[in-house]
């Protein structure tokens, strides 16, 4: 090894030893006639200092550039410790200098402070770059423990960890695919596995009774900053289970990684709500609880009311909903467009508010309200001065939905005033559950499946599968903390006949299609299938949670931009006319 200690590791105890060391200059200080480096790797910094000796050929060091010393450890000046490093009362005075390689200059600074201000295209350019700044390197870190406390914890309680075929066959009726063309077989393609879903209730057939894999996953959808077409999921999969197995099996992994990683402890049980209380109070299936701002229903308020808007909405089975932003009423006209353009986007027709000003409600609906109607919004919002009301009239699902993406950015406008405090690690552990099996889709006509199609019903609603499909509830369960979804899952479907059933009579597949899509699992469950239910976690949902970023790409070591693109590689490319011939595709550019 070119080095005997890493740059965090020396301190005083070791005075007068003789060392090694190697790693990237940080930054080159010249204090007349003395050389000072700060060597870094990825452990930290120590201070080097170049003599007469060895002076000439310190001052050509450059930024970046990668060398080798040996030295001898000595105390630094009193006047020149440095109390934020753990090697910072010694210094090392170098008695060789070997530079392993020059770096040209960064095309962005490589400090926190300073690469975080830079378009993050250009950062994605340079990645190797990127990732040496210390926030990135302890991402990584961070991703690393998790993985290992993920591990460890599935491990004591006797899992298997098993890996299941990247490469699967094209189920369409879920999210997009990625279909990879097969050379030996012409004219057939295999699709990049979206999950291991199936695999790992197979695997429950198998007998394996407890698997676990930390497994890569590829959706050929579009990207945000908490999606990526390639992400990492902690699947999980458990046969003779119920869903309180699986919440009180959940809560000790990540009570476990929380400790591990951040060293917090957090409160379990979670807290449970069933879907419809989340869309009813929150308007999103993954409510952020660390604040207020409730939703509440005034359908029957204004049943009768002269504002027709309303009025018509309650009659037609619709729902009149509205929430307070108090202290919001300081909001600009442009402020406001902004919100009725998100609104629009969820279809809604516009944004009805009331902004209480001076003692005055400003609206131009609040002419047609009575005194009764003014009455149960005060008192049911408990609007005071310098509130901000917002409204919302639509079909019951549409109503929550508009509400709900204006709560999260009306709280983000009073973050941005000063009038509220959500703090990223005020952890709100929440499951969401009771979800419907079935949600009727209005451009197939027909009905799809809320989570998956392996989705078992709730037992006592299993008979309303063939009467009403819409009211079964879904033995489905998903995991959220501060409005993000963790994870997903859902106790199996393990009869081959009840499965059957769901594809065939519920979701309408063609039985050739079931066949040719599903056969194989349909047999293998008439050869004695458990009754099984898992989870899948998102892992580089949760390692964003854990560093504090809003972005799953800040805890990803390669990722792709919001267009699918691999920056610093430069893909996807072109392939040659060739490789197109020997798996037999040829492409067609769009119109």
């Amino acid at each position: 090894m070119k080095r005997t200690h890493h740059c965090a590791q020396l301190t005083k105890s070791d005075l007068g030893a003789t060392i090694s060391l190697a790693g990237w200059v940080d930054s080159v200080r010249d204090h007349g006639g003395i050389i000072f480096v700060d060597l870094r790797d990825r452990k930290g910094i120590t201070q080097v200092k170049f003599g007469k000796n060895l002076q000439e050929q310190a001052t050509q060091l450059k930024a970046e550039s990668v060398i080798a010393i040996t030295g001898l450890v000595e105390l630094r000046p009193t006047e020149g410790i440095n109390k934020n490093l753990p090697t910072g009362e010694i210094e090392i005075e170098a008695t060789t200098l070997e530079v392993l390689n020059v770096s040209d200059t960064p095309p962005f600074p490589l400090d926190d402070a300073g690469g975080d201000k830079v378009n993050e295209d250009l950062r994605l350019t340079y990645r190797y770059l990127d990732l040496r700044r210390p926030k990135m390197r302890r991402n990584l870190q961070v991703r690393h423990k998790a993985a290992k406390s993920i591990r460890d914890y599935f491990d004591s309680q006797e899992f298997i960890e098993v890996e299941t075929p990247a490469l699967f066959k094209s189920t369409p009726e879920g999210a997009r695919e990625y279909l990879v063309p097969s050379r030996i077989h012409a004219g057939q393609f295999y699709a990049l596995s979206q999950s291991p879903q199936q695999f790992k209730q197979i695997l429950m057939v198998a007998g394996v009774e407890k698997y676990f894999q930390i497994a890569r996953c590829f959706r050929d959808e579009d990207l945000r900053a908490d999606r990526q077409m390639e992400f990492t999921q902690v699947d999980v999969e458990a046969s003779f289970v119920t869903r309180e197995d699986i919440y009180a099996l959940f809560e000790g992994m990540l009570k476990k990684l929380w400790k591990d990683v951040l060293g917090t402890d957090i409160q379990t049980p979670f807290q449970r709500m069933p879907f419809h209380d989340a869309m009813n109070r929150f308007g999103v299936d993954k409510p952020d609880l660390r604040f207020g701002m409730e939703l509440h229903d005034f359908t029957e308020t204004f049943r009768t009311s002269s504002f027709k808007v309303f009025a018509s909405t309650a009659t037609s089975g619709g729902a009149v909903k509205a929430f307070n932003a108090k202290g919001l009423a300081d909001l600009t006209q442009g402020e406001i467009g902004k919100l009725e353009d998100i609104a629009k986007s969820l279809g809604a027709k516009g944004l009805a508010f009331i902004k209480v000003e001076g003692g005055e409600w400003k609206s131009p609906i609040v002419k047609f309200f009575s005194e009764a109607e003014k009455a149960a919004l005060t008192a049911q919002l408990g609007i005071t001065e310098g509130d901000m009301v917002f409204f919302a009239a639509a079909p019951w699902e549409k109503a929550c939905a508009i509400l709900g993406r204006i709560r999260l950015e009306a709280a983000q406008l009073l973050v941005k005033r000063g009038k509220l405090t959500i703090r990223h690690d005020d952890w709100k552990f929440l499951w969401v559950i009771d979800f419907p099996l079935m949600s009727y889709d209005e451009e197939r006509g027909g009905f799809a499946a809320t989570h998956h199609p392996f989705t078992a019903p709730v037992l006592e609603d299993t008979a309303l599968l063939d009467s009403d499909p819409k009211k079964v509830r879904g033995q489905h369960y998903d995991v959220v903390l501060n409005g993000m979804e963790l994870g997903g899952g859902s106790i199996r479907i393990h009869q081959p006949a009840l499965q059957k059933k769901v594809f065939e009579d519920v979701l309408k597949i063609p039985a050739d299609v079931v066949e040719s899509r599903f056969g194989y699992m349909l047999k293998a469950f008439t050869y004695g299938a458990p009754p099984h239910g898992g989870i899948a976690f998102g892992l580089d949902r949760m390692c964003a949670l854990l560093c504090g970023t809003t972005s799953i790409r800040d805890v990803i070591a390669f990722p792709k931009t919001q267009k699918g693109q691999d920056l610093m590689a430069q893909s996807p490319t072109p392939v040659t006319p060739k490789q197109l011939k020997e798996l037999h595709i040829a492409t067609v550019q769009p119109e």
